[in-house]
């Protein structure tokens, strides 16, 4: 390895330079690690005490695993179907048992003896019904004239580091380039300052990194892991709490409804009483609307808690003050429903100019990529001109021809939805100052998950439901179970025949999506029994021996329902590929109560307010996520009618796609249900690691475990930031800061 002096090792010391080019370049390939910081920030997955064996029968099948275990058996014999060796050697922990096998390797007999213990890696594998690994990497403890003196002195301690690693870079590699970079380190300079970390009791970066790579005891792990998870907490609220001084250092023009104005008329005539929640978050937004800095505040709450009238309230207060007011959907589906709905709510005050209209009113626009030509001029010049005090529309807002007349207030609605230069885009168009801005989800966010993920966005939550609001019942259906899936259409012709209307949803549309390839095995379980095929061996016909088939299509059971099952109904379909006046129509006669079953794909998803509908099928359950099916089981019992969600699949029981299903057929709390889908997801894909392609930038935090690391690291960050905004006291913090900040991870920071 290339030799350096210790006071030239930093943590942006590239590692080529430290551990030679050959070795430097395999971590950059194989693992991503470019940098000394890079690879001191390669966190051990876990730790081996010296002499605890690993449970062997916990090892799964096509995992990448480093065990450690005892050698049991060795045996050497020539192949016999060709020439060659086979060097099979059987491992242990003491009740389970783990073939290694080597091919043309007979030499390693020398050193794989019965009794040696070692780490070996490699990938799980299955052999006749035996667990085994095939050609694995290994390194033997203790003395062995075939040892590398520096893998042995890197698991020397009591405490063995095992990293995550691949096939070609094994864990005792990483370790002794740990090792060799730590023996090289001088003095780092520390983000965390001096007296905060003597405040809290943590350790300082050097020491920590010592702690964690080569603990002597388990104390040395606890503290160097409480150092890196504050540290990690800590850098990303300082980046949030900038946001939010900067955002209160801009100017904004300060909206207040008329006391006879717009809003008080609109509040007058509402067919509906407000929530109390309602009613305190339109408080706090007419309060953040009332200030010289921008609002910026996350509204969420719970499937048909009433955001869309609290958000039109808050723009009915920016139109009443001479402003106007852009609401952003995702979908034209869903911009042409609320369109529909807030024009319905308004009644005349939604046709000012127009013949009966109130003169004190305003209008509504609506623009998307699908409308014609002449439509299009139309409301670009409402817009320009300020005639359309509210625009709702899809990303055609963005377009670079949108102007408004003087842009107030932005609303984005599903905002997980859109990137950050889109949502930039839109705020950027305001003119003298930049508008307020209200972010809508209908997926419940855990508060740690809010302080960490939307820490630059004050908070408001609708937990309460609107009086009347029916309940919902949610059923998981086995396609293993014929009779059961036979009861599902007769359900669904039950409640039509009460006057009622029904949702199925498919993931997936069919037509053009097949490329004329062979369907795989089983895709046709579910249709043949839809078709009455029947079943074998209480399993559907068809079904694959192994494998996931190919969820059931939307275009193909739409013809095969109407013509069986629900024959004699009116079924229609809706899915994203259609022509937009023909999606705008499907759902109009849908709303009208004109068609009894539609069966969709997920642009109903939200945002969709049909309240006959009373009843939804949701095909290949399993497909979707947690939050997904939370948020389509929202588009029933809406009304007076109570909602019954069915769940089909063939997930098998105990299985993770099963547990995830009754955990929502066992609640309806959106909140509980949004914890749930954040545990069963990895933490990185929490910032958007997995979105970006990036390694995750949650290494030790857990935004579900560490609640309190949490806050606390806010109401550190909050201070700091107050006495110093440019963190001029503090170059070590700002450089980790400024690092963060023009990461691609940092977009997923950006909520304004």
């Amino acid at each position: 390895m290339a030799q350096v002096r210790p006071q030239d090792v930093t943590v942006s010391t590239r590692l080529t330079d430290v551990l030679g080019r050959r070795m430097g370049s395999l971590l950059i390939e194989k693992l991503n690690l470019a940098t000394v910081g890079d690879l001191l920030r390669h966190y051990p997955r876990r730790y081996v005490q010296r002499g605890e064996l690993t449970n062997l029968d916990e090892l799964v099948p096509g995992e990448d695993v480093t065990v450690m275990a005892e050698i049991a058996g060795v045996t050497g014999r020539r192949m016999r179907r060709r020439s060659g060796h086979i060097l099979e050697v059987v491992v242990t922990d003491g009740r389970g048992r783990l073939s290694l096998t080597f091919f043309n390797q007979p030499w390693r007999e020398r050193y794989l003896q019965v009794g040696r213990r070692g780490l070996f890696a490699g990938r799980v594998d299955t052999y006749r019904g035996k667990r085994q690994l095939a050609h694995p990497d290994f390194v033997l403890l203790g003395d062995d004239a075939d040892a590398d003196d520096e893998v042995v002195e890197a698991f020397a301690g009591e405490l063995m580091a095992i990293y995550p690693a691949t096939a070609q870079v094994a864990t005792w590699t990483i370790a002794r380039c740990v090792r060799r970079v730590l023996d090289g380190l001088g003095e780092l300079p520390d983000p965390l300052p001096e007296e905060l970390r003597r405040r809290r009791g943590l350790l300082s970066l050097r020491d920590a990194f010592v702690a964690v790579h080569r603990p002597r005891t388990w104390d040395d792990v606890r503290a160097a892991r409480e150092r890196f998870r504050f540290e990690e907490a800590f850098v990303l609220q300082v980046e949030l709490a900038r946001r939010r001084s900067a955002t209160r250092a801009l100017p904004a023009k300060p909206r207040v409804a008329r006391p006879d104005g717009l809003l008080a008329a609109f509040d007058r005539q509402l067919p509906f009483e407000l929530t109390d929640g309602q009613r305190a978050v339109g408080e706090t937004i007419a309060a953040d609307l009332a200030r010289d800095h921008p609002m910026q505040r996350l509204l969420q709450g719970e499937v048909g808690s009433g955001k869309t009238i609290c958000a039109l309230r808050a723009m009915l207060t920016v139109v009443d003050a001479g402003g106007q007011a852009a609401l952003l959907a995702p979908t034209e589906v869903l911009a042409q429903q609320h369109h529909r709905s807030i024009t319905a709510l308004l009644g005349p005050l939604a046709e000012r100019g127009m013949l009966g209209g109130a003169e004190h009113g305003t209008r509504v626009a609506l623009l998307t990529g699908g409308q014609s030509t002449a439509a299009r001029r139309k409301t670009l010049l409402d817009i320009a001109s300020g005639e359309a005090g509210i625009v709702v529309g899809t990303h055609a807002l963005l377009e670079e021809k949108v102007t408004f007349a003087d842009l107030g207030l932005v609303v984005i609605d599903e905002q997980h939805r859109f990137g950050v230069e889109q949502r930039a885009a839109l705020v950027a168009k305001g003119r003298e100052a930049p508008p307020h801005v209200l972010v809508m989800t209908a997926t419940p966010i855990p508060r740690t998950v809010a302080m960490t993920v939307f820490g630059d966005l004050e908070v408001s939550s609708l937990t309460e439901l609107p009086k009347g609001r029916a309940p919902i019942r949610t059923v998981v259906v086995p396609v293993s179970k014929p009779a059961w899936l036979a009861r599902v259409w007769e359900r669904v012709r039950e409640e039509v025949a009460q006057g009622r209307q029904a949702y199925v949803v498919c993931p997936r549309i069919g037509d053009d999506e097949d490329d004329g390839t062979e369907q795989p095995q089983g895709r046709a379980s579910v249709l043949e029994l839809l078709r009455g095929a029947g079943s074998t061996n209480g399993q559907p016909a068809g079904r694959a021996s192994s494998g996931r088939p190919e969820p059931v299509s939307l275009l193909e059971l739409a013809t095969i329902l109407s013509e069986g099952p629900l024959a004699g109904l009116t079924v229609e379909v809706l899915h994203g590929r259609q022509p937009p006046e023909t999606k705008d129509a499907v759902m109009r006669r849908f709303a009208a109560g004109e068609i009894d079953v539609l069966v969709a794909t997920t642009v109903i998803e939200v945002g969709v307010d049909v309240p006959n509908a009373s009843v939804m099928v949701i095909m290949d359950a399993d497909w979707f996520g947690v939050s997904q099916l939370h948020q389509l089981r929202g588009r029933i019992g809406r009304g007076k009618h109570p909602g019954l969600c069915l769940l089909v699949t063939d997930a098998a029981d105990g299985s993770p796609a099963r547990a995830r299903l009754d955990a929502v057929a066992s609640t309806t709390d959106g909140f509980e249900l949004s914890r749930l889908d954040l545990e069963q997801r990895r933490e990185g894909d929490v910032l958007g690691a997995a979105q970006s392609g990036r390694r995750s930038s949650l290494r030790m935090l857990s935004v579900i475990r560490d609640e309190r690391v949490i806050a606390d690291a806010r109401a550190e960050a909050a201070a700091l930031v107050a006495e110093d905004p440019e963190l001029v006291r503090h170059p070590a913090l700002r450089q980790v800061v400024d690092a963060l900040g023009s990461d691609v991870r940092a977009d997923y920071l950006e909520k304004t």
